[in-house]
């Protein structure tokens, strides 16, 4: 196993790159991989100037948002930029009827008015190790894959605590290559994050989920937060006494702008792709999962979406709940469209006929790879079934927001009927659920959650096979003759979790002796059903053949790496800090349509709908326009340009990331993808697949002359063109 792995990395380093500007790729690595080619397209940068652990570099000004997006710090007093969605949970927490920072935006004119964000941290990158040897060390051929994962849990964990040792950094191991090779990451994590800045929604959000995923764009897609540290420049909890944090490195910003074919490269944190997956693997995910999902959050937005239209305070409290669920919603329509589009399936299917084929031409090798497809085939059929009960009961039954929120009082349960359980172990856990609770009801309708949650019951009643349905719709036959408008109406009228005065009081006087109380509330019984039929019966038998499915894959891997010895293998994106790179490029869709290669404030004004909450125009950016007062962020030919599109590979977690020009200049921030080309978690298509970055220069031109917050601007280095 040992020279198995060797062997891989060692093809890895020496193969000749024979594709497009495509893949997520490892910042460490590029000066064997990636350089020569990078330099050719025109970067003017060294492999040291972008990653290095002996001197500063880019990646030090490169962090992770809040576990899901990207971040880039901007000046010496650790201010950073980030996407306006990315930062919306937290714009969304500090705002009220009478403080609604969604709808106005919010701008700190003094360090003492940015705003702590409780729960909100970044992910600072120290330094990354290949650590493959060592973890498989104790792993043989004739292991299983369970006993192989105990073997390399145990070595991560020895590797990991020998890295934290003596020191404030966190310290993860990730697997790349579907377990073929592994990575430590050694971080430091700032837990003391202020909120700085956003636009109102007129502008961060502008177009809403109609222009989600979709190009022209003309969305002000920015949010300015800022670290602070202890006074030794150390992460620190929040504390009053914190200062801005110094950081080794940030960004110089560049007026300059950008043409056709000019060089950009991505920094950032990609949190998932899967573009090596069988036939079988693609076909479920974009014909199978995807078509379920789809049908599903769309009754749940329509009723959001409904809700927020009639009522200012719903708006404000599921504004991101709903972007949350929209997000996903257009992108799997993108997706499946473009597998189809393309015929990826297909495409895959005549692959792995050609790998059967190579197979096969060797006793050696057969007997390594002969069997894998049709063994792919029946853990896929085996998968099928409990994959699409899995789907209706995580969108449908977790997607009822009560249902989530009551699974939440699970281990105050577990702890109550243990009898040796301490008192001050169930005082601490009320506590605990009691900020939980005033967290809740303060983003939380019941009205609205009600009507959800007939609609879910009704969607999971009617499609889900009657062997997997959670045993509350007998219950509820029952009880209400199957009317779930009825059940629903009877569960908030009597739950105590469903009225937050009811459920504050309910734990004010919580004593163990009252978790029957608890038990037999009707929101917790039908969240123990919902969430005991995938415990028990769902998620034990995925678990086992998924693991089949990743066991399989990573011997296929292996396999694909060995066929092809002179391509260059990216790794799959798994939320760790990667370069993609491109170049500034427009796109035909269709036939006789063809985008250009950036947006403007005028294609702002030309979709100004003023009936329409997402196209509505902040009056101050319309004066500016109007008197063409755009200080130093017009682009050459006079125009304020908004957003631009190239060809670097992005996924979801590269929301935020910065957008470098050639001499690592940040020119823009990227926010998302085109919907043509969403279909690239899958399958990349040079063609089509284009990221979408907000122009740094239309975001100064906001802080400055919209916002009136100058102050951050004279904080960062910004180039002149």
């Amino acid at each position: 196993m040992k020279r198995t792995s060797l062997l891989i990395i060692a093809i890895i380093l020496l193969r000749c790159i024979s594709m497009a500007e495509e893949g997520m790729w490892i910042p460490m690595l590029l000066e064997q991989l990636n350089m020569k080619r990078m330099q050719d397209l025109g970067l003017k940068l060294s492999a040291e100037d972008i990653y290095s652990v002996n001197h500063s570099s880019l990646k030090d000004a490169i962090v992770q948002f809040g576990g899901g997006c990207t971040a880039e710090i901007v000046s010496a007093q650790g201010l950073i930029l980030t996407n306006h969605h990315c930062g919306l949970g937290a714009i969304q927490r500090q705002s009220s009827l009478q403080h609604d920072y969604i709808t106005d935006g919010f701008w700190a004119q003094t360090f003492e008015e940015e705003l702590p964000c409780p729960g909100v941290s970044v992910t600072l990158l120290v330094r990354m190790e290949d650590v493959t040897t060592r973890m498989m060390e104790g792993v043989s051929e004739n292991m299983n894959q369970f006993q192989r994962n105990q073997v390399i849990k145990q070595n991560a964990e020895k590797i990991e605590k020998e890295a934290m040792k003596g020191t404030h950094f966190d310290a993860k191991i990730r697997p790349f290559y579907y377990g073929n090779q592994y990575y430590l990451m050694v971080n430091e994590v700032f837990k003391d994050v202020r909120l700085v800045g956003a636009p109102p929604s007129s502008i961060g959000k502008f177009g809403g989920d109609t222009d989600n995923w979709m190009w022209p764009r003309h969305t002000g897609d920015f949010s300015v937060f800022r670290i602070y540290a202890s006074k030794e420049n150390d992460p620190a909890a929040y504390s009053k006494e914190n200062v801005p944090y110094k950081p080794k490195n940030h960004l110089p910003v560049s007026l300059k702008g950008y043409e056709k074919n000019d060089f950009t490269f991505v920094f950032g944190y990609p949190g998932s792709t899967r573009e090596y997956l069988t036939s079988y693997g693609v076909d479920l995910t974009a014909n199978q999962e995807n078509p379920l999902r789809i049908a599903i959050r769309q009754k749940r937005l329509d009723m959001m979406n409904s809700a927020m239209a009639e009522n200012r305070l719903v708006r404000i409290q599921y504004t991101a709940k709903a972007n949350g669920v929209a997000n996903y919603w257009k992108k799997m329509i993108g997706e499946s469209r473009g597998i189809r589009r393309i015929g990826a399936v297909a495409e895959k299917e005549q692959f792995e006929q050609q790998f059967q084929k190579w197979a096969d031409s060797t006793s050696e090798r057969s007997s390594k790879y002969g069997n894998l497809l049709p063994a792919f085939k029946t853990a896929y059929q085996q998968y099928l079934p409990l994959d699409r009960a899995y789907i209706y009961i995580s969108e449908a039954g977790q997607g009822i927001e009560i249902v989530k929120f009551a699974a939440g009082f699970r281990n105050l349960v577990k702890i109550s009927r243990k009898k040796e359980t301490p008192e001050k172990d169930i005082a601490t856990a009320v506590e605990g659920l009691k900020r939980a609770t005033t967290d809740f009801f303060a983003n939380y309708n019941a009205s609205l959650d009600q009507k959800i949650m007939t609609a879910m019951l009704t969607e999971m009643q009617n499609k889900m096979e009657k062997a997997s349905l959670p045993d509350i719709f007998t219950v509820i036959e029952k009880s209400d003759k199957g009317n779930f408008e009825s059940y629903s109406s009877g569960l908030f009228s009597a739950s105590v979790f469903a009225d937050s005065a009811r459920l504050m009081n309910f734990l004010s006087n919580y004593k163990a002796s009252r978790v029957k109380k608890l038990e037999n509330d009707p929101a917790f019984l039908l969240m123990t059903s919902i969430y005991g039929r995938n415990d028990k019966d769902i998620a034990p038998e995925m678990t086992m053949i998924g693991g089949r499915i990743d066991s399989l894959q990573r011997i296929y891997m292996a396999g694909m790496m060995e066929m092809q010895s002179r391509k260059i293998f990216y790794p799959d994106a798994n939320s760790t800090l990667r370069v993609a790179y491109g170049k500034v490029d427009d796109y035909l869709p269709a036939d006789g349509v063809k985008y250009s290669y950036f947006t403007t404030l005028s294609g702002v004004m030309q979709k100004e709908d003023p009936e329409i909450y997402d196209y509505k125009v902040d009056p101050r950016l319309k004066k500016l326009f109007s008197e063409k007062d755009y200080g130093p962020y017009a682009d050459r030919d006079g125009t304020v340009h908004v957003a631009f599109i190239a060809t670097n590979h992005t996924t979801g977690g590269n929301s935020g990331s910065p957008v470098l020009n050639a001499q690592g200049q940040l020119i823009g921030i990227n926010f998302d993808r085109n919907w043509e080309g969403t279909l690239s978690d899958l399958r990349y298509d040079p063609s089509q697949c284009r990221n979408i970055s907000l122009d740094i220069r239309y975001c100064l031109f906001v802080i400055d002359k919209v916002a009136g917050c100058r102050r951050l601007v004279s904080e960062m280095t910004v180039v002149q063109p």
